[in-house]
């Protein structure tokens, strides 16, 4: 594992705490020698954990849309900033650069990417961890989400357990370490429908 993608919001969000975090995430990837992939903005959590990696001598990969860099959103002090077509584009090249993906907190866009890039792990299209970084319990609501989808037979358990959750940076880097991908297969046989 070399880069890692980090979803999170361009807004700070309501707590300090979600700073803080972005931060402390950004600094443990530089310290690690990992790649932060990203959503290329300089506002927000995006700016911070870029920032944090930067100031930590890490490399940073940003990816953005020509039309939010035009709004001049996009972080202009990256070693590496990719400016693509469309949204669409992003998210395939963000996909391809990294080889985990964490959500921090952030709104429907985090949202968005964090989910289509869980139904590619479960579609077998990649084999790379995905995790979410539940700080403050941000995610329990989702986390609820997806065990209920396991009781009403939409999601199955092995499916689910794809999503790794912790409210520590440095456990989430451990058990993407240690990650083996499911086979893939029917996702649910006719029986279960």
């Amino acid at each position: 594992m070399r880069r890692v993608c980090v979803f999170c919001g361009s807004s700070f969000g309501a707590d300090p705490i979600f700073r803080r975090s972005a931060r402390a995430v950004g600094a443990l990837l530089a310290q690690r020698g990992f790649d932060l992939v990203y959503g290329g903005g300089n506002i927000g959590l995006m700016g911070e954990i870029a920032n944090a990696v930067l100031e930590h001598h890490g490399h940073v990969i940003g990816v953005i849309p020509r039309a939010l860099a035009d709004r001049e959103l996009a972080h202009l002090s990256l070693q590496d900033l990719r400016i693509v077509d469309s949204m669409h584009e992003r998210k395939a090249l963000m996909a391809d650069l990294a080889d985990a993906f964490v959500a921090l907190p952030g709104g429907l866009g985090t949202l968005e990417e964090f989910c289509e890039i869980l139904t590619w792990a479960q579609l077998g299209i990649h084999t790379k961890p995905c995790g979410l970084l539940n700080v403050r319990a941000y995610y329990a609501p989702l986390i609820e989400f997806l065990d209920e989808a396991v009781a009403a037979r939409f999601l199955t358990r092995e499916h689910r357990d794809m999503v790794f959750v912790e409210e520590d940076p440095e456990a989430l880097l451990r058990r993407f370490g240690a990650y083996r991908a499911p086979k893939t297969g029917k996702w649910l046989d006719g029986n279960q429908t």
